[in-house]
């Protein structure tokens, strides 16, 4: 049986937090969002602010739903902020050391009952569990980027995830007019799984001369029918968060197939990790 969230508390107020932040308002739900920069926390609300401002211009949503959503947003500066909510999604950085500490410190002020939810795109939530003092209600709940665009979210049960926060889980998301679909936990779960290693062996075309980047996308756009190129989605995802991925991938499965192309390291040491750095596989004005 699945209980009522009428609460949430989002960690970190990145591109990934002020998104979910976004849709949860949008749905009806009191949002609190919280990072360890208070600044952040102010740029994410202006964020999410102009996003459902270009929503009313689109005719997506009427301007008092807007007004109406932006009021159910409210900052956290600190994590007791969050003690009465029904369940807190953590979206910090993609590092299992900084989760895990966040999760040591939100796990004394939550409420016995509150589900907690992770956003990690590769990190074993099985072990995220383990370090809570509330495994049977810890899940994944993966949301793509740009969260208010993207419908799917993938929805990762830990070997200790109860029926109960599943079911819970899986109704909240149908709330937010999303589709979730449902895996198990492994490295990477479905998404990354399958994503990863067609970024990485376009990366690998590129570093061989086999063709440039402009020519790899534009081969799997036109025909494969892909709205963005592997190398484009790569600059976009971020090139540092594409090398994290493809480790945790060949740690988690002993497997060569996985290793990250060695151009991708190398930009990433340059600093060119995409879109956020200004340059990538792409360069990128402003």
């Amino acid at each position: 049986m699945a209980h009522t969230i009428r609460k949430v508390g989002v960690i970190g107020a990145g591109q990934m937090g002020n998104g979910i932040a976004h849709v949860c308002a949008l749905a009806g739900l009191d949002v609190k969002l919280n990072d360890v920069a208070p600044d952040r926390i102010k740029a994410a609300i202006a964020t999410v602010n102009g996003n459902m401002a270009r929503q009313v211009m689109r005719n997506r949503i009427a301007e008092d739903e807007r007004q109406a959503a932006l009021s159910r947003i409210s900052a956290a500066d600190k994590l007791d902020g969050l003690a009465d909510c029904d369940l807190v999604i953590e979206a910090a950085t993609e590092k299992e050391e900084v989760k895990r500490k966040i999760l040591t410190a939100l796990c004394p002020v939550l409420k016995p009952d509150t589900i907690i939810g992770s956003n990690t795109s590769s990190i074993s939530i099985t072990r995220l569990a383990a370090s809570t003092d509330r495994p049977e209600k810890f899940i994944g709940i993966h949301f793509m980027n740009p969260v208010p665009v993207m419908v799917l979210i993938e929805v990762i049960r830990a070997l200790q995830t109860s029926d109960e926060t599943f079911h819970t889980t899986m109704a909240l998301c149908e709330r937010l007019e999303k589709k979730p679909v449902a895996v198990n936990d492994a490295p990477g779960f479905v998404s990354n799984r399958v994503l990863l290693p067609m970024i990485n062996e376009a990366a690998f075309a590129v570093m061989e001369g086999v063709a440039t980047a402009e020519a790899v996308d534009a081969i799997l756009k036109m025909g494969m029918n892909h709205p963005m190129g592997p190398l484009e989605l790569a600059d976009f995802i971020g090139l540092d968060t594409c090398v994290h991925i493809l480790d945790v991938l060949q740690e988690g499965f002993g497997d060569s197939k996985y290793r990250a192309c060695p151009l991708l390291r190398k930009m990433v040491a340059a600093g060119w990790l995409g879109r956020k750095s200004g340059r990538g596989f792409y360069a990128y004005a402003g």
